[in-house]
């Protein structure tokens, strides 16, 4: 999920919330390869601590944690999501907590912004092969497997979600300014692409004043990047050889130019994504579009609330689609339970708890066999008017295209943002936004 960069809690409060935390744990059922370890509980109740970020519904993983503890009794999970910032908090903090041997929990949610640096860390985590979970390989699809591995050939991590794309809406204030609300209609709106997409939200606003058609910069900024990243090589800020790209790479630019039009025309709410004034947003109908790759629809309905249940929607992305996200889950070294541990991420990231996760908040699952389930095929989403989720993801998951991040992408993505947001919000001029872009990706990639 990338989502994964998500709310900005102060990083004080996570490392409080996780000094709280008690240690956690559980075993593996339904299509994993840890169906054959035995489940009987062990002698001395074993409790493991599973940590995740993101924000609404984050990971997806309470009915399927609820499930496993109500089978399991002699191994409980305690599952925690830290923060809803990827970036800012967590991914520094585990790093922290990993690097002491201490703090990170039994099994770690990584987003795809982080494993580039965690393949490069072996020493951080337990191979996972041990266990037996290196026979679940026919389980994914290439890219999300081998992204899991390490520079010489280890499991570490197990694939959880998958990105896609689409855009959320506001079905109300689409009607408010006079433009269509059904999903087909609203799709037709861009189907031209983002020039499309610019001029129904130029359209939108000038019927609607105190409602702004765009939620932030930087969720379009991403939705654009993944889509061009496929068009140039599928690498972003790096290339292969680890090789900062940031300022010569074509998919960067486009994206950039394409979101500094969107702000010149006025389009945007000002906002930076999850941040609590972006939070505040959705209650208060500060917005009325973002770009939403699957895992975004349990932001959208954890944080708007039932209050709006029904008045969010779900449209085709313009411009085609692209991968924004997904995650995985990882077993530190530092876990005392490792074979419990892995069993724990193998029955997360099967396709019974993947379906679980997508049901509960839309994160579109990376296992084969999940995404041909009949379940997700059929899917509709009663939070977004009923929206046929399957019939919207379910044809272009298969298709995705793994980009490239290299070791540094999170601390590089993190401080080009920050100047994205600088210039919508006018303390980076527009003519110096790109040369303060590069300036601050060279720095934080040293």
């Amino acid at each position: 999920m990338n989502h994964k960069a998500r709310r900005g809690g102060k990083l004080a409060a996570a490392m409080t919330m996780a000094a709280a935390l008690g240690v956690t744990a559980a075993c593996s059922s339904g299509g994993t390869a840890a169906e054959g370890t035995s489940s009987a509980a062990p002698a001395e109740k074993i409790t493991l601590t599973l940590q995740t970020f993101g924000g609404g519904t984050n990971f997806g993983y309470k009915a399927a944690v609820e499930k496993w503890n109500a089978e399991h009794p002699g191994v409980q999970v305690k599952y925690t999501n830290l923060t809803d910032s990827f970036e800012n908090v967590y991914w520094p903090q585990m790093l922290q907590w990993l690097q002491s041997g201490t703090g990170a929990g039994d099994v770690v949610g990584i987003d795809e912004g982080g494993m580039g640096l965690a393949k490069a860390r072996p020493q951080f985590f337990t191979d996972l092969g041990q266990y037996g979970l290196d026979s679940r390989k026919a389980d994914f699809p290439a890219w999300k497997w081998e992204n899991g591995l390490t520079a010489d050939g280890r499991l570490f991590a197990l694939g959880t979600d998958v990105g896609g794309m689409s855009i959320c809406y506001r079905t109300d204030l689409f009607e408010k300014a006079g433009l269509p609300t059904g999903r087909d209609e609203v799709s037709k709106l861009w189907s031209g692409g983002w020039d499309a997409f610019i001029k129904a939200g130029q359209d939108f606003q000038a019927k609607v004043k105190d409602t702004k058609f765009v939620d932030s910069v930087n969720t379009i900024y991403n939705v654009v990047l993944s889509q061009e990243a496929a068009k140039n090589g599928n690498v972003t800020y790096f290339d292969r050889d680890q090789k900062l790209i940031a300022g010569t790479n074509p998919a960067v630019k486009t994206a950039f130019d394409l979101t500094q039009k969107i702000s010149q025309a006025g389009l945007t709410a000002k906002l930076q994504n999850f941040t609590d004034p972006w939070n505040t947003g959705f209650v208060k109908s500060q917005f009325a579009t973002l770009g939403c790759p699957g895992w975004m629809l349990g932001v959208v309905s954890g944080t708007a609330g039932d209050e709006f249940k029904g008045k969010w929607d779900v449209a085709t992305v313009p411009g085609g689609g692209g991968n924004w996200g997904g995650s995985w889950l990882a077993v530190p070294k530092q876990s005392k339970h490792p074979k419990e541990a892995a069993e724990l991420a193998s029955y997360l990231t099967g396709p019974e708890a993947q379906l679980m996760a997508f049901k509960e908040g839309g994160n579109l699952p990376s296992t084969l066999a999940a995404q041909d389930d009949p379940a997700l095929q059929s899917a509709t989403n009663p939070y977004f008017n009923d929206a046929p989720l399957g019939k919207i993801f379910g044809p272009s998951i298969k298709s995705l295209q793994p980009t490239f991040l290299g070791e540094r992408h999170a601390q590089v993505k993190r401080e080009v943002e920050q100047v994205i947001t600088g210039m919508d919000q006018g303390s980076v001029p527009y003519a110096e936004a790109w040369d303060k872009f590069v300036a601050a990706g060279e720095k934080a990639a040293r």
